[in-house]
């Protein structure tokens, strides 16, 4: 048996991860097995580092990580910071005060660090979930540069109205649905595909020698960068019409099965 592709990017939530955020045994052998034969694994995930870094740990891997829908590519090893994508705070404004207004939760991130002004209940047990904890900031001082994403947490419906409605403003700043109940507000050029496509050129790897998995709206440009792109079961349609091939759930270890049948040839 021997590897078809150099790189392998995976997506974490919804695909590495179960929707109870746990990392399937099947899953993480089929990963160290990938890479023991000498595929590059590269985590790339709507979380920032700090929310990336436990997965990477947990299947025993180190490396680039491609974090916030790629706004920012980060080595764990030593926390360098490869390429990044910032926004300007003072563009956040209308998106503070429309989620103040409407009381929907929010951060906002540099690549290392994640700021609240509050925290409900809701939203301290999806950070621990995601094992991170936000720093309290007053948004109207407080805010550094090296911004890379403002990000609002809420319920599917409370989500689809926000989108629906800031979707028709003026494109200076692009929101992606990074999951059913959460919208990144990042630079326009950011995506999973072009952070991907920096790093293959850095690396000197073919597009055709990369192998993507991931299942949601923010894995499509890296699904179809990628020599083959393969969505879970579990995504939504227009992600399985962007991917070459759909593989399994995410609840029932659908990356194994991914791939042992795709990655490898006899």
């Amino acid at each position: 048996m021997k590897l078809k592709y150099e790189l392998i990017a995976l997506d974490v939530d919804g695909t590495l991860l179960t929707d109870e955020h746990k990392l399937p045994a099947s899953v993480k052998e089929a990963v160290r097995e990938a890479s023991e034969a000498g595929a590059r694994i590269v985590l790339c995930t709507g979380r920032g580092p700090m929310g990336a870094f436990p997965v990477l740990e947990e299947l025993e891997l180190s490396g680039v990580l491609i974090t916030h829908n790629g706004a920012a590519t980060v080595r764990s090893e030593n926390r360098e910071i490869l390429f990044q994508y910032d926004i300007n705070k003072d563009d956040l404004g209308e998106f503070i005060a429309y989620c103040r207004e409407h009381g929907i939760h929010y951060d906002v991130n540099t690549a290392y660090e994640m700021m609240v002004e509050r925290v409900t209940e809701e939203a301290k047990a999806m950070y621990a979930h995601h094992k991170v904890v936000p720093l309290e900031a007053n948004f109207d001082t407080d805010l550094p540069d090296g911004l890379v994403k403002f990000t609002l947490f809420g319920s599917k419906e409370q989500m689809d109205f926000v989108q629906s409605h800031w979707e028709k403003r003026p494109a200076q700043l692009q929101l992606i649905r990074s999951g059913d109940f959460f919208i990144d507000v990042q630079h326009p050029e950011a995506s999973k595909g072009t952070a991907l496509r920096q790093l293959a050129a850095e690396l000197g790897v073919r597009r055709e020698d990369i192998l993507a998995i991931g299942n949601y709206y923010n894995d499509i440009s890296m699904l179809e960068f990628a020599g083959l792109g393969i969505a879970m079961s579990n995504s939504p349609d227009a992600v399985k019409r962007a991917a070459d091939l759909v593989a399994g759930s995410n609840n029932e270890g659908g990356v194994a099965d991914a791939l042992r049948k795709f990655a490898w040839t006899e």
